[in-house]
């Protein structure tokens, strides 16, 4: 089973030599998707030498998955693993990833990270219950951490064809409700974050803009479970 550790960044030349570094000790495959940046954070990743996609403007976080994701299976890849590179993960949880893979093959493994932690902002954790219920009543399936962007995929289960994906902050949810629709099994793992005091974490997260974006997309999939996702699932039990 070949694996590589997928890190989309923009503008994150405080924290992304860090990370890398960091990944590097438990990966030796690495692909940063570069997502526009404009603060010297191309700059780094030549020094770095790591593997890298880059495109001209910003184009978020869903296309730069899509991109990596495209890499990865370029390369032979069958899983990819994803973290942030804001510095909020930590990279010796990748080894957890990787025991729960061998427990679960075809798996999609989410990281979840404890909500109640002491510096998390008290918007994230709102967001997430908001998230997490609106998920399980989509799917059947209750998440503690549906916004984690510490994951492993399944690459030859979640497909090719992700031309559907949203291209922001909201196509992580999506590419879960896809799974759980596809009947891919999710397994929650604990893992650690670090949440920097205020003023020093660097976050692209548009409270307002992304929270409306996030509410759309939850009435559509609400609509397509109707249609679509809890027959295919009552299809499968049978």
């Amino acid at each position: 089973m070949r694996w590589c550790v997928l890190i989309p960044t923009y503008n994150n030349a405080g924290t992304i030599r860090q990370v890398v570094e960091a990944t590097r000790r438990y990966a030796s495959d690495v692909i940063v998707v570069n997502d526009g940046s404009t603060d010297g954070t191309d700059r780094i990743l030549r020094e770095l030498g790591v593997t890298v996609v880059a495109y001209g403007r910003n184009r978020g976080k869903g296309y730069a998955l899509k991109a990596g994701f495209r890499e990865a299976r370029e390369r032979g890849f069958d899983y990819v693993i994803t973290l942030d590179a804001d510095g909020q993960h930590f990279p010796n949880d990748i080894p957890l990833f990787l025991e729960a893979l061998h427990r679960h093959p075809d798996a999609l493994i989410v990281g979840s990270r404890d909500l109640a932690a002491q510096g998390m902002p008290s918007r994230n954790t709102f967001a997430n219950r908001f998230s997490n219920f609106w998920f399980r009543l989509q799917t059947g399936i209750a998440l503690p951490d549906t916004q984690t962007g510490f994951r492993l995929y399944p690459l030859r289960r979640i497909g090719r064809r992700l031309w559907w994906l949203t291209a922001r902050y909201e196509a992580e949810l999506a590419l879960l409700v896809y799974a759980a629709w596809k009947g891919i099994e999710l397994v929650p793992i604990k893992i650690q974050v670090y949440y920097p005091p205020a003023g020093e974490r660097v976050t692209h997260f548009r409270p307002v803009y992304d929270f409306v974006r996030v509410s759309l997309l939850n009435t559509v999939l609400c609509f397509l479970a109707v249609v679509y996702g809890w027959p295919a699932k009552w299809i499968r039990s049978l």
